[in-house]
């Protein structure tokens, strides 16, 4: 299984926000971003702070893909 941060990277464009801005907003460093550009784990407590700064919940930032559908 892995994960997709495709909708995470929708609301940021929808919004308007750099991944920059999201870094200040959401107290979250550089490597976070790069680990988020390449679909890989984040912590958990990172993703609280994501949604908490952009006012959403997991389901609207991230799915998680099984192997067979991790291609897409």
């Amino acid at each position: 299984m892995s994960v997709s941060y495709k909708k995470l990277q929708h609301l940021l464009i929808e919004r308007e926000i750099s991944h920059s801005e999201l870094m200040k907003m959401a107290k979250i460093s550089a490597n976070i971003i790069t680990k988020i550009k390449k679909g890989q784990y984040i912590a958990l407590d990172k993703v609280e702070s994501i949604c908490k700064s952009l006012d959403c919940t997991p389901n609207d930032i991230l799915d998680f893909l099984t192997d067979e559908n991790s291609s897409n």
